[in-house]
């Protein structure tokens, strides 16, 4: 399609927004999905019943085609004795945190009758402030992963947790005498204060011994940057809600970098427009990977990884530093002129922010700007580092593995990490591992390393054990456990522990590790606090005061980053997946069938190229192609992707895994096949060939479509509203309007239904979504599928337009494809006062309660499915098969929340508003007589979103903070003149672009 018909779509941009090239150019397939709802009925007949039983059995857990939706009778056993202060029915809450990569986010954990059920972010901690992400909400499903490993294994055969200890203490008793010269221990990047002083405990034992830390998605180069700026390794920390400008080149705060979550809060508050703040952050993006930072910017800048540096460079020499010259477009000259602009005006409020990938002196550069804009201080400060013992992770694994080719390495300990999977291509680390006599794993499941290791020994869940972790500004948490390990698993700080002859079980290792550092003075009631707080008070690292070297050692190497013209042929780029991040969560259903924010990709990754460079190529949507890179080669489904740069292709990494359960087994392809040492995240001299087969995606970005109504430049419906911040303030109420189709009686559309059907004497339940804040992060999408049982279906039902989410995030492009703006729009059950789907069901199955809340009776539902058809939000979903049928594996009964309704074959369901919440703080309220205060419900998606898009409550209470929302001008329905009424509305999204760039444009 892109290669004939890219040159006619000019035609149909003005004014125009869209969810894909397709439905740009309205190909039949698009106009299939958006005419029927339903449009592969019939494709039930053609189900691969081996693939379905694997995603229900190993994700889910699913009985499979039973047809039946009764729940088969159990007993139910009471406890013998009553647990203290544990009230049946009732969830109590723990406070402790999840980590990724070694950076700690603070949660509370949901436990309901001894089992957790789902993660909350904790409002006291700096690094969530009550909100999480997409991948923090997930690490649940890990705990409960019928996949773990039960058992300790030796070459793969069951052994026992005696003979692994009895035969790694004699490995290490050899060693005595050489002082450990053959012990090697390699974990991933850590924080844990704990697990760092009992490896050093064991280091001390075996001073000649080494301590490595790998991760794929790693920050060497901030390391080394930082380094070559200030003659030392620091952490910067960013405080992004002091600056009202903000230029991220290469980087994406919102969604990946350590503090992401706290960051996106920052940054989106600069973006909170309300009658009493008229104030409004720019954004500046320059980018090589369309992300959700450049989704947001107000202004993005589109360019192949190695001119990150130039236009980083031009910016620089704008600014007055002593930097080389260099060329650059008229178009990008203009971009850089507004962007250098904007930050001088703004000296002390402002930031430049470098992605973790982009060369070290890239980030010298970036903190010789910072000190010139005086952001050092305010914007951005720094730190000494989080981790213990950070040295170059990538030069570590290097000689790691060449010390276990030339068999210097007797006894290697691997805790929670998978190089022979994530290692580059030119490190071969899996032949070398088969050479070291006694390598241990420790891990949740068996991978690709564990099956060329000697002994596996399952990993307790952060949820089932103790332990500690450092956030992004250095302030530690303990981690406590939820549940007993439900394998027996051990904690790297256990196993560490035993294998020193110090056996212990972890609550007595944490707590003396911390009775030592904070001292015994007054420790027990410190440490009750940290328990129920989730953090230890003042632990957070104080900033150091540091200034830039002199130009000739920060600005060292900096000739290398600047791209040397544009060269010919194509560049290749390396991300971290959105979802699986660097394949460790390839496992986790939930993850894999969570539309990627950009590309809305479900069970896949691709080679993403540009439109121009896919006409030039003669490359389509799903054609599979050849990539070779300095004599290796992948094959991989292209993508077209808008917004990508031109001649770069990006590959995710994460999948391709060859051991990774049922669930990420042979998903997707290696990108880490082309990746190397000197090529880690970007490089050129990648060739691109079609081999003529074709490649079917599982993409969401035609499903439940809503035309906009624009055809040929026609006036249309406004489906996401955009409006100028400047032409707000000048006319709020004409700029809001201005397009809006404003009914044309007393305010009101004319209506069939009766006025007034509904009367209300109490609440009446409302939300409203702010665009303008969201970032389209999926953390609303997982805090909803895990709140309500929301099941995965496996990647062939989402191949026919059956992923049961409640919330969609609609991503829509408008302008150039190969630079377009991005809009995110979260779309759920809007609970319309005049619902469609309410008089067409013939069991009133759908009904409309006391309090405005559009209603599910499921033992009503005889599946006609007349309401998802008379939807015009396209927000049901069905269950075609009995997709939530957990009875055969007990352990996934224990993740279900036990307030909510299991779902069977032949339902329909949807978003309830989380009535079950409503009707907890109802009770609550009641018992304590008293009405129910405004914030008192918060919704799931609610309590998740990081930047606060979402306001719940009582629209009956004109005081309350979802009353104020829809009160202001910026308030819209969705598909307003259907006069549904809905109870959810928008306020529309602001932009505060540069008047310069904006005039250009």
């Amino acid at each position: 399609m892109v290669g004939s018909r890219l040159a006619d779509l000019s035609s149909r941009l003005s004014g125009r927004q869209w969810r894909s090239l397709d439905e740009l150019a309205d190909t039949p397939e698009f106009q299939a999905w958006v005419e029927d709802e339903f449009p592969e009925r019939a494709s039930l007949l053609t189900l691969d019943r081996r693939k379905f039983f694997q995603v229900m059995g190993a994700s889910l857990a699913l009985a499979g085609l039973t047809g039946c939706r009764f729940l088969p009778q159990r007993r139910a056993v009471p406890f013998v004795q009553a647990v203290e202060d544990l009230v049946p029915g009732k969830p109590r809450y723990y406070a402790t945190a999840v980590v990724l990569a070694g950076i700690g986010t603070g949660v509370l954990a949901r436990s309901n009758d001894g089992r957790p059920t789902k993660l909350e972010g904790n409002p006291l901690h700096p690094g969530s402030l009550g909100a999480t992400d997409a991948i923090t909400q997930a690490t649940l499903l890990d705990l409960y992963d019928p996949d773990r490993t039960r058992n300790v294994l030796r070459n793969g055969a069951i052994s026992t947790w005696d003979a692994f200890l009895a035969d790694v203490r004699a490995t290490l008793a050899s060693q005595r005498a050489a002082r450990g010269a053959g012990v090697r221990i390699l974990t991933g990047a850590i924080t844990s204060p704990t697990l760092a002083d009992q490896i050093q405990r064991l280091l001390d034992a075996y001073p000649e011994a080494r301590w490595y830390q790998w991760e794929a998605v790693n920050r060497d180069n901030v390391r080394a940057g930082t380094e070559q700026a200030f003659g030392r390794p620091l952490n910067p920390v960013y405080s992004f809600d002091t600056a009202n400008v903000v230029l991220t080149l290469d980087a994406d705060p919102l969604d990946q970098m350590p503090g992401h979550v706290r960051y996106a809060r920052d940054i989106m508050s600069g973006r909170v427009v309300r009658p009493d703040a008229r104030s409004m952050n720019r954004l500046y993006a320059v980018e090589s990977v369309l992300s959700n930072m450049g989704a947001t910017a107000d202004h993005r800048l589109p360019v192949r990884p190695r001119e990150v540096g130039t236009i980083a460079v031009a910016i620089a020499r704008r600014l007055g530093l002593d930097v080389p010259g260099v060329t650059i477009s008229d178009a990008q000259s203009r971009w850089v002129d507004a962007c250098v602009a904007d930050l001088k005006a703004n000296k002390g409020q402002c930031v430049v922010v470098v992605g973790d990938h982009q060369p070290p002196a890239l980030h010298a550069l970036a903190a010789r700007m910072n000190e010139e804009l005086g952001a050092v201080g305010s914007a951005v400060s720094y730190t000494e580092p989080l981790y213990p013992n950070w040295h170059d992770a990538l030069g570590g694994l290097s000689e790691l593995t060449d010390d276990m080719d030339a068999d210097k390495v007797r006894l290697l300990i691997m805790l929670g990490v998978n190089p022979v999977y994530d290692a580059p291509a030119d490190v071969p680390f899996g032949k070398a591992l088969k050479k070291v006599g006694c390598a241990v794993h420790l891990g949740l499941r068996k991978n690709e390393t564990s099956e060329l290791s000697r002994w596996h020994v399952p990993e307790a869940h952060s949820l089932e054990a103790w332990g500690d972790c450092r956030a992004y500004d250095g302030t530690a948490s303990v981690i406590q456990p939820i549940i007993r390990p439900l394998f027996g698993g051990k904690s790297a700080i256990e196993l560490i522990a035993s294998l020193a002859g110090r056996p212990r079980d972890g609550y007595q290792i944490v707590r003396e590790h911390w009775r030592s550092a904070l001292g015994t003075a007054d420790f027990d009631r410190r440490w009750r606090r940290a328990i129920h707080d989730g953090l230890i008070e003042g632990t957070e690292f104080p900033t150091v005061s540091v200034r830039v070297q002199s130009p000739d050692r920060s600005l060292r190497g900096l000739s290398e980053a600047i791209a040397p013209g544009r060269s010919a042929g194509l560049e290749v780029a390396f991300a971290p997946d959105p979802t699986i991040w660097d394949g460790r969560f390839a496992s986790n259903g939930w993850l894999q069938e969570l539309p990627k924010p950009i590309t809305r990709l479900t069970w896949d990754n691709a080679a993403l190229i540009a439109p121009s460079t896919a006409q030039a190529a003669s490359v389509a949507d799903g054609d599979l192609v050849e990539l070779q890179l300095r004599g290796r080669t992948v094959v991989a489904p292209a993508k077209v992707q808008p917004g990508q740069p031109k001649d770069l292709v990006t590959l995710h990494l994460g999948y391709g895994r060859s051991q990774a359960g049922a669930i990420g087994s042979l998903v997707g392809f290696s990108a880490g096949a082309l990746r190397t040492r000197d090529a880690m995240w970007f490089t050129s001299g990648i060739s691109l060939r079609r081999t003529g087969r074709r490649y079917t995606f599982a993409k969401t970005e035609h499903h439940h479509a809503i035309r906009d109504g624009k055809i040929n430049g026609t006036q249309g419906r406004d489906i996401v509203r955009v409006m100028p911040f400047a032409e707000m303030e000048a006319d709020e109420q004409d700029a809001n309007h201005a397009a809006s189709h404003e009914p044309a009686h007393g305010g009101e559309h004319p209506s069939l239904y009766p006025r007034d059907e509904h009367a209300y004497d109490g609440h009446r339940w409302g939300m409203s979504i702010d665009l303008s804040l969201c970032t389209g992060c999926n953390a609303c999408v997982i805090a909803c599928q895990a709140e309500n049982n929301i099941p995965v279906v496996g990647k062939e039902q989402v191949l026919r337009g059956r992923e049961m989410h409640w919330i969609r995030i609609d991503r829509y492009y408008e302008g150039d494809p190969d630079d377009p703006t991005v809009h995110h729009q979260p779309v759920l059950c809007m609970h319309c006062e005049n619902a469609p789907c309410e008089p067409v069901c013939p069991v009133a199955a759908t009904v409309h309660s006391h309090e405005g809340l559009n209603q599910m009776v499921y033992n009503r539902c005889v599946g006609t499915r007349y309401c998802s058809n008379n939807c015009p939000y396209k927000v049901r979903r069905f269950n075609f098969l009995n997709y939530a049928n957990h009875h055969d594996v007990p352990i996934k009964q224990l993740l279900q929340n036990p307030n909510v309704t299991v779902r069977g074959r032949g339902v329909m369901e949807k978003c309830t508003f989380c009535v079950q919440r409503i009707n907890a703080a109802r009770i609550e309220a009641k018992k304590q007589g008293r009405p129910v205060r405004d914030g008192e419900v918060v919704t799931a998606c609610q309590a998740a979103c990081p930047p606060q898009a979402i306001v719940f409550g009582d629209i009956a209470d004109p005081n309350s903070a979802v009353s104020r929302a829809k009160r202001e001008s910026r308030d819209y329905s969705l598909l307003d003149d259907l006069n549904t009424r809905p109870r959810l509305t928008y306020l529309a999204k602001l932009t505060n672009k540069h008047p310069q760039l904006e005039k250009s444009a």
